[in-house]
Protein backbone atom coordinates (compact mmCIF):
# COMPACT_ATOMS: atom_id res chain seq x y z
CA UNK A 1 0.00 0.00 0.00
CA UNK A 2 1.56 3.41 -1.10
CA UNK A 3 2.66 5.91 1.91
CA UNK A 4 -0.10 8.69 2.85
CA UNK A 5 1.89 11.97 3.05
CA UNK A 6 0.69 14.25 5.62
CA UNK A 7 1.61 18.46 4.66
CA UNK A 8 4.86 17.69 6.83
CA UNK A 9 5.91 14.28 4.94
CA UNK A 10 4.98 16.22 1.98
CA UNK A 11 7.17 19.02 2.48
CA UNK A 12 9.98 17.19 3.02
CA UNK A 13 8.99 14.98 0.06
CA UNK A 14 9.34 18.50 -1.60
CA UNK A 15 12.65 19.35 -0.10
CA UNK A 16 10.96 22.19 2.45
CA UNK A 17 12.45 22.90 5.28
CA UNK A 18 11.07 25.83 7.24
CA UNK A 19 7.33 23.66 7.01
CA UNK A 20 5.78 26.03 9.84
CA UNK A 21 2.66 24.33 11.18
CA UNK A 22 1.40 20.70 10.59
CA UNK A 23 -1.70 22.06 9.26
CA UNK A 24 -1.20 24.36 7.16
CA UNK A 25 1.55 25.15 4.28
CA UNK A 26 2.05 27.81 1.66
CA UNK A 27 4.44 27.30 -0.88
CA UNK A 28 6.14 30.16 -3.32
CA UNK A 29 6.96 28.21 -6.08
CA UNK A 30 9.50 30.88 -7.11
CA UNK A 31 11.70 30.29 -3.84
CA UNK A 32 11.69 26.98 -4.13
CA UNK A 33 13.92 25.66 -6.73
CA UNK A 34 14.96 22.66 -4.91
CA UNK A 35 11.45 21.24 -5.37
CA UNK A 36 11.64 17.75 -7.83
CA UNK A 37 10.94 18.20 -11.39
CA UNK A 38 9.12 14.48 -11.35
CA UNK A 39 7.34 12.66 -9.02
CA UNK A 40 5.38 8.98 -9.22
CA UNK A 41 2.22 9.06 -8.02
CA UNK A 42 1.35 9.45 -4.02
CA UNK A 43 -1.66 9.60 -1.69
CA UNK A 44 -2.04 12.99 -0.39
CA UNK A 45 -3.92 13.60 3.02
CA UNK A 46 -4.62 16.76 2.70
CA UNK A 47 -6.58 19.58 0.51
CA UNK A 48 -4.38 21.62 -2.37
CA UNK A 49 -4.93 24.91 -4.26
CA UNK A 50 -2.54 25.98 -6.65
CA UNK A 51 -2.47 28.56 -8.68
CA UNK A 52 0.25 28.28 -11.92
CA UNK A 53 1.31 31.61 -13.34
CA UNK A 54 3.88 29.71 -16.14
CA UNK A 55 2.74 26.04 -16.70
CA UNK A 56 3.70 24.25 -19.77
CA UNK A 57 0.53 24.68 -22.72
CA UNK A 58 1.92 20.76 -24.28
CA UNK A 59 0.40 19.19 -20.79
CA UNK A 60 -3.18 17.93 -20.97
CA UNK A 61 -5.39 20.06 -17.82
CA UNK A 62 -8.02 20.41 -20.42
CA UNK A 63 -7.17 23.39 -21.91
CA UNK A 64 -9.40 23.38 -25.50
CA UNK A 65 -9.36 25.69 -28.36
CA UNK A 66 -11.78 28.10 -26.44
CA UNK A 67 -9.31 28.82 -23.82
CA UNK A 68 -6.58 31.53 -23.84
CA UNK A 69 -5.47 31.22 -20.24
CA UNK A 70 -2.42 33.37 -18.67
CA UNK A 71 -2.86 30.83 -15.84
CA UNK A 72 -4.57 27.84 -14.23
CA UNK A 73 -5.83 26.62 -11.23
CA UNK A 74 -6.09 22.83 -10.18
CA UNK A 75 -6.74 21.52 -6.25
CA UNK A 76 -6.97 18.28 -5.29
CA UNK A 77 -8.42 16.67 -2.21
CA UNK A 78 -7.59 14.09 0.60
CA UNK A 79 -6.95 10.67 -0.43
CA UNK A 80 -6.32 11.67 -4.10
CA UNK A 81 -3.26 10.59 -6.06
CA UNK A 82 -1.20 13.27 -7.44
CA UNK A 83 2.07 13.07 -9.65
CA UNK A 84 3.48 15.29 -12.06
CA UNK A 85 6.41 15.38 -14.45
CA UNK A 86 7.50 19.26 -15.42
CA UNK A 87 10.22 20.04 -18.03
CA UNK A 88 11.51 23.80 -15.85
CA UNK A 89 10.06 24.68 -12.11
CA UNK A 90 7.07 26.07 -11.82
CA UNK A 91 5.70 29.29 -10.87
CA UNK A 92 2.84 30.28 -8.49
CA UNK A 93 1.63 29.84 -5.35
CA UNK A 94 0.35 26.09 -3.36
CA UNK A 95 -1.52 26.35 -0.79
CA UNK A 96 -2.12 23.04 1.50
CA UNK A 97 -4.47 22.56 4.67
CA UNK A 98 -5.79 20.09 6.85
CA UNK A 99 -8.72 18.12 6.03
CA UNK A 100 -9.64 19.25 9.87
CA UNK A 101 -9.28 22.93 9.08
CA UNK A 102 -10.60 22.68 5.68
CA UNK A 103 -13.61 19.84 5.60
CA UNK A 104 -16.61 22.29 6.40
CA UNK A 105 -15.70 24.61 3.37
CA UNK A 106 -14.47 22.20 0.65
CA UNK A 107 -17.19 19.20 0.89
CA UNK A 108 -19.83 22.14 -0.35
CA UNK A 109 -17.99 22.46 -3.63
CA UNK A 110 -18.22 19.53 -6.15
CA UNK A 111 -15.37 20.78 -8.10
CA UNK A 112 -12.93 19.81 -5.45
CA UNK A 113 -13.51 16.06 -7.22
CA UNK A 114 -12.59 17.49 -10.39
CA UNK A 115 -9.30 15.50 -11.40
CA UNK A 116 -6.51 18.07 -13.32
CA UNK A 117 -7.44 17.15 -16.52
CA UNK A 118 -10.33 19.91 -16.08
CA UNK A 119 -8.49 22.73 -14.47
CA UNK A 120 -10.15 26.06 -14.07
CA UNK A 121 -8.16 28.78 -17.20
CA UNK A 122 -7.93 32.48 -15.93
CA UNK A 123 -6.80 35.84 -17.53
CA UNK A 124 -7.27 38.98 -17.12
CA UNK A 125 -9.11 40.05 -13.72
CA UNK A 126 -10.17 36.95 -12.98
CA UNK A 127 -5.97 36.14 -12.44
CA UNK A 128 -5.60 39.53 -10.83
CA UNK A 129 -7.89 39.00 -8.40
CA UNK A 130 -7.34 34.76 -7.62
CA UNK A 131 -3.61 35.93 -7.48
CA UNK A 132 -4.23 38.90 -4.97
CA UNK A 133 -5.61 36.49 -2.74
CA UNK A 134 -3.07 33.83 -2.90
CA UNK A 135 -0.17 36.81 -2.52
CA UNK A 136 -2.46 37.48 0.74
CA UNK A 137 -2.72 34.36 2.28
CA UNK A 138 1.18 33.67 1.56
CA UNK A 139 1.78 37.37 3.71
CA UNK A 140 -0.56 35.87 6.47
CA UNK A 141 1.52 32.67 6.41
CA UNK A 142 4.65 34.25 7.06
CA UNK A 143 3.90 36.79 9.08
CA UNK A 144 5.32 36.02 12.73
CA UNK A 145 1.94 34.90 14.46
CA UNK A 146 0.34 34.11 11.48
CA UNK A 147 -3.46 32.80 12.18
CA UNK A 148 -4.51 30.11 10.38
CA UNK A 149 -8.24 30.78 10.48
CA UNK A 150 -6.85 33.92 8.13
CA UNK A 151 -4.90 31.48 5.84
CA UNK A 152 -8.34 29.28 6.09
CA UNK A 153 -10.45 32.03 4.99
CA UNK A 154 -8.68 33.19 2.43
CA UNK A 155 -8.70 29.59 0.98
CA UNK A 156 -12.24 29.55 1.20
CA UNK A 157 -12.49 32.63 -0.69
CA UNK A 158 -10.71 31.47 -3.35
CA UNK A 159 -13.13 28.46 -3.68
CA UNK A 160 -16.16 31.34 -3.86
CA UNK A 161 -14.11 32.64 -7.31
CA UNK A 162 -13.47 29.30 -8.45
CA UNK A 163 -16.81 27.95 -8.37
CA UNK A 164 -17.81 31.40 -10.04
CA UNK A 165 -15.23 31.56 -12.23
CA UNK A 166 -16.07 27.53 -13.75
CA UNK A 167 -19.63 28.69 -14.42
CA UNK A 168 -17.92 31.33 -16.61
CA UNK A 169 -15.69 28.75 -18.23
CA UNK A 170 -18.59 26.23 -18.87
CA UNK A 171 -20.51 29.35 -20.73
CA UNK A 172 -17.04 30.05 -22.91
CA UNK A 173 -17.07 26.45 -24.36
CA UNK A 174 -20.83 26.37 -24.72
CA UNK A 175 -20.43 25.16 -28.02
CA UNK A 176 -18.57 22.26 -26.82
CA UNK A 177 -20.41 21.56 -24.09
CA UNK A 178 -23.42 21.70 -25.82
CA UNK A 179 -22.24 18.65 -27.93
CA UNK A 180 -21.58 16.67 -24.51
CA UNK A 181 -25.47 17.38 -23.03
CA UNK A 182 -26.45 16.27 -26.71
CA UNK A 183 -24.56 12.98 -26.44
CA UNK A 184 -25.47 12.19 -22.63
CA UNK A 185 -29.12 11.82 -24.20
CA UNK A 186 -27.85 9.81 -27.38
CA UNK A 187 -26.27 7.66 -24.94
CA UNK A 188 -29.14 7.55 -21.98
CA UNK A 189 -31.42 6.83 -25.25
CA UNK A 190 -28.95 4.00 -26.14
CA UNK A 191 -28.60 2.52 -22.94
CA UNK A 192 -32.14 1.64 -22.91
CA UNK A 193 -32.62 0.98 -26.55
CA UNK A 194 -29.97 -1.73 -26.37
CA UNK A 195 -31.05 -5.60 -26.70
CA UNK A 196 -29.11 -6.40 -24.69
CA UNK A 197 -30.50 -7.03 -20.93
CA UNK A 198 -29.92 -4.24 -18.66
CA UNK A 199 -28.34 -5.37 -15.27
CA UNK A 200 -28.20 -2.36 -13.36
CA UNK A 201 -29.26 1.33 -13.72
CA UNK A 202 -26.80 3.47 -15.41
CA UNK A 203 -25.17 5.98 -12.84
CA UNK A 204 -23.83 9.56 -13.33
CA UNK A 205 -19.94 7.87 -13.57
CA UNK A 206 -21.24 5.61 -16.42
CA UNK A 207 -21.86 8.34 -18.74
CA UNK A 208 -19.24 10.53 -17.25
CA UNK A 209 -16.90 8.03 -18.20
CA UNK A 210 -18.27 8.43 -22.07
CA UNK A 211 -17.45 11.84 -21.98
CA UNK A 212 -13.94 11.10 -20.56
CA UNK A 213 -15.03 13.76 -17.64
CA UNK A 214 -14.78 13.13 -13.76
CA UNK A 215 -18.22 12.52 -12.50
CA UNK A 216 -18.62 15.93 -10.71
CA UNK A 217 -17.48 17.91 -13.33
CA UNK A 218 -19.88 15.97 -15.64
CA UNK A 219 -22.79 16.89 -13.38
CA UNK A 220 -21.91 20.32 -12.62
CA UNK A 221 -22.06 20.70 -17.05
CA UNK A 222 -25.37 19.27 -16.70
CA UNK A 223 -26.72 20.86 -14.17
CA UNK A 224 -25.27 24.51 -15.88
CA UNK A 225 -26.77 23.49 -19.37
CA UNK A 226 -30.03 21.78 -18.38
CA UNK A 227 -30.98 23.60 -15.08
CA UNK A 228 -31.20 19.91 -13.89
CA UNK A 229 -28.52 17.36 -12.13
CA UNK A 230 -27.38 14.55 -14.11
CA UNK A 231 -28.82 11.99 -11.59
CA UNK A 232 -32.36 13.39 -11.90
CA UNK A 233 -32.21 13.77 -15.90
CA UNK A 234 -31.54 9.64 -15.29
CA UNK A 235 -34.32 9.59 -13.03
CA UNK A 236 -36.85 11.11 -14.84
CA UNK A 237 -35.76 9.63 -17.98
CA UNK A 238 -35.94 5.96 -16.07
CA UNK A 239 -39.69 6.89 -14.42
CA UNK A 240 -40.96 8.10 -18.50
CA UNK A 241 -40.25 4.52 -19.47
CA UNK A 242 -41.73 3.02 -16.36
CA UNK A 243 -45.06 5.07 -17.16
CA UNK A 244 -44.87 3.65 -20.62
CA UNK A 245 -44.61 0.37 -19.86
CA UNK A 246 -47.44 0.12 -16.96
CA UNK A 247 -50.03 1.84 -19.31
CA UNK A 248 -48.80 0.26 -22.46
CA UNK A 249 -47.43 -3.33 -21.62
CA UNK A 250 -48.74 -6.68 -19.52
CA UNK A 251 -45.25 -6.95 -17.97
CA UNK A 252 -45.89 -7.51 -14.38
CA UNK A 253 -44.52 -5.11 -12.12
CA UNK A 254 -41.43 -7.25 -11.09
CA UNK A 255 -40.75 -7.52 -14.75
CA UNK A 256 -40.68 -3.69 -15.61
CA UNK A 257 -38.71 -3.16 -11.85
CA UNK A 258 -35.85 -5.78 -13.44
CA UNK A 259 -35.97 -4.63 -17.28
CA UNK A 260 -34.99 -1.28 -16.15
CA UNK A 261 -32.29 -2.41 -13.92
CA UNK A 262 -33.84 -2.11 -10.67
CA UNK A 263 -32.00 -5.21 -8.53
CA UNK A 264 -35.39 -5.95 -6.45
CA UNK A 265 -39.20 -4.96 -7.56
CA UNK A 266 -39.64 -3.10 -3.98
CA UNK A 267 -36.81 -0.92 -4.90
CA UNK A 268 -38.53 0.40 -8.00
CA UNK A 269 -41.78 0.65 -6.41
CA UNK A 270 -40.18 2.83 -3.69
CA UNK A 271 -38.42 4.91 -6.14
CA UNK A 272 -42.06 5.49 -8.28
CA UNK A 273 -43.95 6.41 -5.40
CA UNK A 274 -41.60 8.61 -4.10
CA UNK A 275 -41.49 10.22 -7.30
CA UNK A 276 -45.28 9.88 -8.43
CA UNK A 277 -46.78 10.11 -5.23
CA UNK A 278 -48.96 6.34 -5.60
CA UNK A 279 -47.68 3.36 -6.02
CA UNK A 280 -47.09 1.38 -9.87
CA UNK A 281 -49.96 -0.79 -9.43
CA UNK A 282 -52.27 2.21 -8.73
CA UNK A 283 -50.73 4.55 -11.61
CA UNK A 284 -51.41 1.34 -14.04
CA UNK A 285 -55.13 0.78 -12.73
CA UNK A 286 -56.28 4.67 -12.56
Amino acid sequence: MNQKYNISDFAKYLNISNSKDEDILMILYDDKSKIPLKSKPIKIDFYLLAIKLDFDKNINYGQTAFDDPESLLYFDAPNNNIEWDLEKPMTGYNILISSTFFDKYAKQYSFMHYNNHEALFVKGEEKTILLDLFEKAYSEYNSKQFSKEIVTSYANLILTYIEKYYKRQFDTRSSLYNKVVVDFRKNLDDFFNDNTEIKKLPTVGYFAKKSNLSSNYFGDLIKHFTGESAQSYIQQYVLQIAKSKLKQSSLSISEIAYSLGFDYPTYFTRFFKKEVGVTPTVFRNQ
